[in-house]
């Protein structure tokens, strides 16, 4: 079972390697600039072969790579669709460059245009994004989201509904965020309600393409289109939710990343502890 957390890349993204490898992990997600900005500058070569080589020496696999928050490949409007698609490409190339095997990506949201038109936009986006890196061999995941304002993907449908209209579906798999599955009504909090997410979520998408959980907890109640992450087992999921999880023996091979609150500098270690303990307990299936 790989366990891991999502890693801050300030001063150089090869430094995230040792963060990573200090907190004791097996994989890791990272952002490769500024989530809230546009690209202003390309990583150099010397900081791309850094990251190759520490990792190399690493036991760090697979890495994750979190697109910024400010692609929107939903868009209704023409500007922000093509400089979306652009900075996407671009971010494909610079996860090649680094080694890293997949990128994660919100849906996006449809800004009131409507869901259907949203879903059609971001299938239009994602072809062209595909074809235009088509000998890539980084892969592409779709999150799920809590279901607040005009954001797409708050259920499993609209994963599906993707996934359908791609040409290159085998580079495409979904991203499962514990929290915003909650809070858009996916009960993982109980056994029966865990049963029946997993369940729809074979069903609809399928347990082959889910390769990344994003393990938080959350603030608030079931239902309530809040994304607001919260340390595991302090939450709304609470422990007996996330020790299923875990103990689930069709995720094994699934990647998991921790993306719990940094607010303090032994968060991401009391939680992996937290985690690692769950493990080590017996399963409640």
């Amino acid at each position: 079972m790989r366990i891991g957390v999502h890693v801050s890349v300030a001063g150089h993204i090869y430094e995230a390697i040792d963060r990573a490898k200090a907190l004791g992990v097996t994989t890791m997600q990272i952002f490769s600039r500024d989530p809230r900005q546009w690209r202003k500058a390309r990583l150099s070569l010397e900081d791309i072969e850094e990251f190759r080589k520490r990792r190399t020496e690493s036991n760090i696999a697979p890495v994750f790579m979190h697109v910024p928050y400010l692609i929107n490949l939903a868009s209704p409007f023409a500007v922000l669709y093509r400089d979306s698609v652009k900075a996407y490409i671009e971010d494909i190339k610079e996860a090649e460059a680094l080694g890293v095997e997949y990128i994660v990506t919100h849906m996006g949201s449809h800004k009131k245009s409507g869901e259907d038109l949203g879903i059609k936009r971001i299938t239009s986006a994602l072809n062209m994004i595909l074809k235009r890196t088509k000998k890539s061999p980084v892969k592409l995941l779709l999150e799920n989201t809590s279901g607040s304002g005009s954001w797409l993907g708050y259920c499993f449908e609209h994963s599906r509904r993707i996934i359908d209209g791609l040409e290159q579906k085998q580079r495409v798999g979904i991203c499962l965020d514990t929290c915003h599955a909650y809070a858009a009504g996916y009960d993982l909090a109980s056994e029966d309600g865990y049963k029946e997410t997993m369940r729809q979520l074979d069903t609809i998408v399928g347990f082959e393409r889910l390769k990344l959980i994003h393990l938080n907890d959350t603030k608030d109640i079931l239902s309530s289109h809040r994304d607001r992450h919260e340390h595991i087992g302090k939450g709304k999921i609470g422990l007996a939710g996330f020790r299923r999880l875990l103990h689930d023996r069709r995720l094994k091979d699934v990647a998991f990343i921790l993306e719990t609150p940094k607010d303090s500098e032994s968060a991401d270690k009391q939680n992996l502890a937290v985690v690692k303990k769950l493990i080590g307990t017996t399963s409640a299936l």
